[in-house]
């Protein structure tokens, strides 16, 4: 019958010609994932062994090997992100193979139903006597009104299915783009992660040359960076102390554990804000010569975020004027709430001054820069009131200009009295 033979061509939706090419990417992308979760492990070995020397007494062999481990670490993560890159094009290429087969299987069905479609209508045209006629007996004609009325119940069903499709067809584009996003993101990493790689090996070059490879240097170094860093903040606080400038307790938000974001994924506080237990249980206290932000102990190379949408005011490096003295490489941010947020001793800065940034977004990497005992983030919130940015000139620095942020120490304020709970 003709509205038999119609619907033959609906009963299969989806093709199988690519099931073993699908088959083989899933198996490469279980062995990929396999693979990143050994380097996974690995980094996690080195992040050890960079916070037990991390914790030793400051030596040149410590310093050596703490670099060395620091370079095995990035590279480590550059093999994971390079890993990362590939099983995201295989998920690409998975995903490109199954919108093919379910576009094949729209194209068929609607043919098909387009077919059946016209056969209906064709049907429909003819009279009772013209159909009658057609048919050698009346039971040809009843066989017919049966196969049309199948052929109708059929095609609702079929269109269910191309609809489902459709909608699976959207979602699987989605989630290509998703992959491309992070292609993308990966390979910005990548050639983020071979840079500090660069610059991990010269600062060990420059350690090398500077102490040459003498303990007795390399003790005489730390003094001079310690004396240097006592008389900048000396100066600092002069400055500070002349800005006088007056901030409105109205213009910062109440106290409150979800207003900030943490910068970054593991959290591992290293000094308090205030550096006194009781700066610590009290929101909004500090003092001339203490800490005016809080620690987060981090391996050089760990993605920084921002804690809050905003704009960013200003980047710098104190190390270009002055080294070894101060922040570092350092980002500050203008929140919309009266908050501003300092990010420094970073090994890179990935942000301008002028831009837009959404609360996770990365904005550099975590560093050893600027006056630091170690790898680590120190963050500092500030009442945007209160802030400068401006050029500095330090006697400490030679009376060179430094351009940073200040502010008189009512514009410091606790940031856990904003950050999650912890």
């Amino acid at each position: 019958m003709v509205c038999v033979i119609l619907f033959v061509g609906l009963i299969f939706p989806y093709g199988f010609s690519n099931a073993a090419d699908i088959e083989e990417l899933k198996s490469k992308i279980t062995e990929k994932s396999n693979e990143m979760q050994k380097l996974e492990q690995e980094i996690q070995k080195w992040e050890g062994e960079l916070e037990v020397v991390g914790k030793e007494k400051k030596s040149l062999n410590n310093e050596i090997y703490y670099l060395d481990t620091t370079e095995k670490k990035l590279k480590t993560n550059i093999n994971l992100t390079n890993n990362q890159i590939y099983s995201t094009s295989l998920k690409i290429e998975k995903l490109g193979i199954e919108i093919d087969e379910k576009e094949d299987g729209i194209e068929k069905n609607s043919k098909a139903l387009a077919e059946a479609v016209r056969s209906i209508h064709e049907q429909e045209s003819y009279t009772i006597l013209e159909t009658v006629l057609k048919n050698k007996t009346m039971s040809d004609f009843w066989n017919d009104l049966e196969g049309l009325q199948k052929v109708q119940s059929e095609i609702q069903i079929k269109t269910n299915e191309l609809k489902k499709l459709k909608e699976g067809l959207e979602t699987d584009k989605k989630s290509s783009e998703i992959q491309k996003n992070n292609l993308s993101n990966y390979k910005v990493e990548l050639d983020d992660r071979k840079v500090i790689v660069e610059n991990t090996k010269e600062v060990k070059n420059e350690l090398l040359e500077d102490t040459k490879n003498k303990e007795s240097n390399y003790q005489k170094i730390l003094a001079e960076k310690l004396a240097l860093k006592k008389a900048f903040e000396a100066e600092l606080a002069q400055y500070e102390e002349a800005l006088r400038i007056a901030v409105d307790p109205q213009s910062i938000p109440n106290a409150n554990n979800t207003i900030l974001a943490w910068p970054l994924d593991s959290i591992r506080i290293t000094q308090y804000f205030g550096n006194t237990p009781f700066a610590t249980q009290n929101p909004q206290v500090y003092g001339s010569g203490s800490h005016n932000g809080i620690d987060f102990g981090a391996s050089t190379g760990t993605k920084l975020k921002t804690a809050l949408s905003g704009i960013v005011t200003a980047t710098g490096n104190t190390d270009a004027d002055c080294p070894g003295a101060s922040y570092g490489k350092w980002v500050l941010i203008k929140h919309n709430n009266g908050l501003s947020t300092l990010y420094a001793h970073m090994s890179l800065i990935k942000v301008s001054s002028g831009q837009t940034v959404v609360t996770g977004d990365t904005i550099g990497y975590t560093g050893n820069t600027g006056y630091s005992t170690g790898p680590h983030l120190h963050f500092t919130v500030y009442a945007t009131q209160g802030v400068r940015v401006q050029n500095y000139n330090f006697r400490s620095c030679s009376g060179k200009s430094t351009t940073m942020p200040l502010a008189p120490k009512e514009a410091y304020l606790n940031p856990l009295s904003y950050l999650p709970e912890y």
